[in-house]
């Protein structure tokens, strides 16, 4: 530990760091003893956060173990610590089998947990603090002290972030409570079905809806509809379970409990979104606060009607793969999750840091994992999905497979791939002058496609390919089944 700066800083102050041995030591026997408390303190608890550069090690190994399946305890960590240097000096294989006799940290895994976490992140303040003291001391002529300051300012800023990183899932009805005070504050100042419903007949006869086991992937380029279509697809699947748990057989119903995993929209910013759509309510309107006391009434008879509804939303920006599968297990373990929805694959990072600089594998990663869960959780996982801007060279713009940004892993592990495509979008950008023969053109065509979309199921391992036509409101961001006319041709 000399080597380590931090314990130099220690040595010369005479300080000791903040740090407790016994509770790491009981912490990870009681992980030996019962892997299930991983999923517990994994989300906060990472192996730097251990003072012991050995418990470090210990620790990171009882996750990989456990991420691929595996038990692990004392028998299947020897193999890899056997030759550790650390743990030779305190007794070999027999310490991991002394620290699972410590049965407290069964009882008291969680506080042991949040202690050395926080212990952490006062030896990073250690840290921080020996660093300022270092750069305050340096006179050199072409040191600027404002700089310094700012640098110090951002150290800390990144301690107290990585100590606000909570990232607790939040029920609905906290969520749309939130949304309703928000929406408050602003008014003041001025058929074929198999699998689980999306909500749309069109799309539940083409695909029979979301199966188990299903990766499911949902792209399309900015101002599509993606998180609308998401967001509706949750909500559809929600609110059916919903209303089928009130009979003899919930288990039967075409519903389930969401999970929905948002890393680019808050909580509240999609329980606002489900609530404008719920109450036809104009979402800008909404945010905006220019709504009218009845506009207000419909959103919180709205709200009341959905305050049980099982949709689960966890909006922690910057997971890995690893927590949110992590997060996963226990929504379905807690909450009977039944679908993943993950908006959107390219905000997630990759668990390995040399995969981190190489896009394409780390993309390789988290598709990989996002099938891994839909096959170990047994439900299906709709994850969104960007597309590459080669889509606006073209002049025909509907999306292709070759589309997929960044990694064709996304198409090859996919069971199904569904493009949103409004042609309405790119129509309205190429408005000619008015009063002229074209625009007569033009507006005719504006006409004929106002609120048309498409749902291009270009991939699909059990069926066939093929258009669902649909409208799109966008005032207030849902998607409705078209007047039924069929199909349009195979997708190519």
């Amino acid at each position: 530990m000399a080597s380590n700066p931090v314990s130099l800083f220690a040595e010369s102050t005479g300080h000791e760091l903040p740090q407790n041995l016994d509770a790491e030591a009981a912490l990870l026997g009681a992980i030996m003893l019962d892997n299930r408390l991983a999923e517990d303190v994994q989300m906060k608890l990472r192996p730097e956060h251990f003072f012991e550069p050995l418990h470090a090690r210990i620790y990171e190994q009882i996750l990989k173990l456990i991420d691929r399946g595996m038990l692990a305890n004392p028998v299947t960590l020897r193999p890899t610590f056997k030759d550790d240097p650390a743990l030779k000096e305190l007794g070999g294989p027999a310490y991991l089998n002394a620290m699972t006799e410590q049965t407290a940290g069964l009882i008291a895994a969680r506080d042991f947990a949040q202690q050395i976490y926080d212990l952490a992140l006062l030896r990073a303040l250690v840290s921080v603090g020996r660093e300022m003291v270092e750069s305050a001391s340096d006179t050199s002529e072409d040191v600027d002290p404002q700089r310094k300051i700012e640098d110090a300012e951002m150290a800390l800023y990144r301690v107290a972030e990585e100590g606000d990183a909570t990232g607790q899932v939040r029920q609905f009805k906290t969520a749309a409570t939130q949304a309703l005070e928000m929406v408050n504050a602003a008014l003041k100042s001025g058929g074929n079905l198999s699998g689980l419903t999306t909500g749309l007949d069109g799309l539940n006869s083409k695909t029979g809806g979301m199966h188990r086991s299903d990766l499911v992937i949902l792209a399309g380029r900015p101002a599509m509809g993606k998180t609308a279509l998401a967001t509706n697809i949750a909500f559809a699947c929600a609110e059916r379970f919903m209303k089928d748990r009130e009979g003899d057989d919930p288990d039967k119903s075409s519903g389930r409990p969401v999970g929905f995993f948002s890393l680019e929209m808050s909580a509240d910013q999609l329980a606002t979104r489900i609530l404008a759509e719920q109450a036809e309510v104009n979402s800008e309107d909404l945010r905006m606060g220019r709504i009218s006391q009845e506009d207000f009434r419909r959103l919180t008879r709205a709200s009341a009607k959905l305050e049980s509804l099982p949709l689960l939303i966890d909006d922690t920006p910057g997971l890995s793969i690893a927590a949110l599968r992590s997060r996963a297990r226990r929504m379905k373990r807690q909450h009977g999750v039944g679908m993943i929805v993950v908006d959107y694959l390219q905000l997630l990072q990759g668990t390995n840091r040399k995969s981190a600089e190489n896009r394409v594998q780390e993309i390789s990663e988290i598709t990989r994992g996002l099938k891994t869960l839909a096959k170990e959780l047994n439900v299906p996982v709709l994850a969104l999905s960007q597309l590459s801007r080669q889509v606006e060279q073209r002049e025909d713009k509907r999306p292709q497979l070759a589309d997929l940004r960044e990694s064709g892993t996304i198409e090859q592990d996919a069971d199904i791939v569904m493009f949103v495509y409004r042609e309405e979008y790119y129509h309205a950008a190429k408005k000619p002058e008015d009063g002229s023969e074209k625009f007569s053109q033009w507006l005719e065509k504006a006409e004929a496609i106002r609120g048309h979309a498409e749902v291009i199921v270009a991939k699909q391992r059990h069926g066939a390919t093929g258009i669902v036509p649909l409208m799109f409101q966008a005032n207030v961001t849902r998607f409705r089944d078209r007047a039924p006319d069929g199909y349009a041709e195979s997708y190519e």
